[in-house]
C-alpha cells in the first residue's frame, strides 16, 4: 500500500498549510486543494479537472521533478492570468509518492 505524501500549499490569503496528500486514490493537486477546503468553493477546479480553465493554476516552489507538461496544459496556460515560468495547473499533478516535499503557491484567482 502507498503512502501519506507530506506537501506545502500557500493558500490564496497567503497561508501555508501542510498536508498529507493520498497517493493510493488517483488523486491531483487539485482535488487535494479541494478536499482541505483551501480555496472557496467554485473558485478552483471548475471544468473538474480538464485543463480547461486555470483556476486550479499554481506555482511551484520546491524542486520537485514533476510529470512533463502536456500541450492542452500548457495551451490552457497560454491565455490564462498570472501565469509565470513556475505555472502548472494543479489537475494535472497526480498526487504519487515521488512529490513527497512539493511546494506550491495557488495562484491568484483570475
Amino acid at each position: 500500500m502507498e503512502k501519506d505524501i507530506k506537501i506545502k500549499i500557500t493558500d490564496r490569503d497567503g497561508v501555508t498549510h501542510n498536508i498529507l496528500a493520498p497517493t493510493d486514490m488517483a488523486m491531483n493537486l487539485m482535488e487535494v486543494v479541494r478536499s482541505y477546503e483551501l480555496a472557496p468553493e467554485g473558485t478552483i477546479g471548475i471544468c473538474g479537472g480538464m485543463a480547461m480553465c486555470a483556476s486550479c493554476q499554481c506555482y511551484i516552489l520546491s524542486d520537485t521533478p514533476l510529470p512533463e507538461m502536456q500541450d492542452d496544459e500548457e495551451a490552457m496556460l497560454s491565455e490564462a492570468f498570472y501565469v509565470k515560468d513556475n505555472s502548472r495547473l494543479g489537475c494535472q499533478i497526480q498526487m504519487t509518492p515521488e512529490l513527497d516535499g512539493l511546494e506550491v503557491e495557488l495562484a491568484p484567482e483570475s
